[in-house]
């Protein structure tokens, strides 16, 4: 059975003769006389009672009639969602994200892209940039949010914005009583909190650099994967760590955010991808990010 015979027979009952309907549908008599003949037989019923006066409907015909409308229309659906997938219009985007996204760029990005975008679904998955880097490769994540450097030549990266980092200071101790910006010397005999090195070299190399630029290495008594978990540690009093300034909007009861005094020093979040891989609603999403990059400025 062809999709053109149930639209050559629908034809045909729409208009009760054989002529009329293949002038409507641009075909000679006779090739469409053929089709019916064929599907009759296929089916083994007679669709159609010829008369004087016309073509009308047998009771098999009738039946037929409306599936096979059902058919053609279901049809259109797949072929318009199809072109609507294409068009980057629908369908699931599963985008991986460092936890940094999720304080600046990242909420107004997707409040963007589901207004425009409704019917696609995007599946969010909080991971560190190295776990992001597999997950990529597999084809089980379309994008993913991460902070350079990453180590993948096969992947794509592309720097989505530039953020200062701040100093994140315990409540209780005296370095967070000044709201100016802070002479990183007064720290030097104090304990540093940073992520580990394999899952984010970028923040981790800055603060062992800034700090030895300003004479001292950073003593470091802890370690930790989330930023959030970072900060945790921070408002328990446990020492100092250097972030991103769109942390800032992580209200933590115990922390206090300061400004660092002179050779400001900045980390890079971007977008990674597979190399030559294409993907229409990804792009959409990846434009939602760049507006949301420039159009939010890191809070003071």
């Amino acid at each position: 059975m062809e999709l053109r015979q149930l639209r050559y027979f629908i034809a045909i009952a729409e208009e009760g003769s054989f002529s009329r309907a293949a002038h409507r549908l641009h075909v000679s008599q006779p090739p469409l006389s053929t089709q019916i003949k064929s599907l009759e037989t296929e089916l083994g019923v007679r669709l159609l009672e010829r008369t004087p006066r016309g073509v009308t409907l047998s009771g098999a015909g009738a039946a037929f009639l409306e599936e096979a409308r059902a058919v053609l229309a279901r049809l259109d659906v797949a072929r318009q969602q199809a072109l609507r997938a294409a068009r980057g219009e629908l369908g699931v985007l599963s985008v991986g994200f460092v936890s940094i996204a999720d304080y600046g760029v990242l909420p107004p990005a997707l409040q963007s892209f589901r207004a425009r975008f409704p019917a696609v679904e995007v599946q969010l998955h909080e991971l560190t940039s190295d776990a992001q880097v597999p997950l990529l490769r597999a084809g089980r994540l379309d994008l993913g949010i991460a902070l350079a450097p990453v180590d993948a030549p096969d992947l794509e990266f592309e720097r989505l914005l530039r953020e200062e980092l701040v100093l994140a200071a315990p409540a209780a101790h005296p370095a967070a009583r000044d709201a100016g910006a802070i002479d990183l010397r007064a720290l030097s005999k104090e304990s540093f909190i940073v992520p580990p090195r394999d899952i984010a070299p970028g923040l981790y190399d800055l603060t062992i650099s800034y700090c030895r630029s300003f004479g001292f290495a950073p003593r470091i008594t802890q370690q930790a994967r989330q930023m959030q978990t970072v900060i945790g540690l921070v408002s328990s009093g446990m020492g100092f760590a250097l972030v991103p300034a769109s942390v800032r909007n992580l209200r933590r009861a115990g922390v206090r955010y300061r400004r660092l005094r002179r050779k400001a020093v900045s980390i890079e979040l971007g977008i990674l991808t597979r190399t030559g891989s294409r993907n229409a609603a990804r792009e959409h999403f990846v434009a939602a990010l760049k507006a949301a990059a420039r159009a939010a400025p890191v809070p003071e």
